[in-house]
């Protein structure tokens, strides 16, 4: 099992993705995308859950319109993981070459 990651170790690595936050009142993360319309953040969305099924990992998100809302947490852990902030760079990454950054 993947370990959760201490206060310390979160923090750290929110420094390394950009747009990303704490949730309050959860031990999860969480960013919001905005992309120019329906399509892109759809688009977006598509690559997300290619990369998301490989991992085993998968995204709490909604999509509205062209915004698209994640929370990232390991259910498993009970909180932030090393799988959480590795999808979250991998969304980033993806969001880029939308030119989201």
């Amino acid at each position: 099992m993947v370990e959760r990651l201490t206060g310390r170790e979160r923090q750290q690595a929110l420094q390394s993705i950009a747009g990303w936050r704490e949730v309050e009142g959860r031990d999860a993360i969480a960013r919001s995308f905005v992309f120019t319309d329906f399509n892109e953040a759809f688009g977006f969305m598509t690559r997300v859950a290619l990369v998301a099924e490989k991992a085993d990992h998968h995204p709490e998100w909604r999509n509205v319109y062209k915004t698209v809302e994640v929370v990232l947490t390991t259910h498993d852990a009970g909180g932030v993981t090393r799988r959480d902030i590795d999808l979250a760079a991998a969304m980033n990454a993806i969001a880029g070459q939308f030119g989201v950054a």
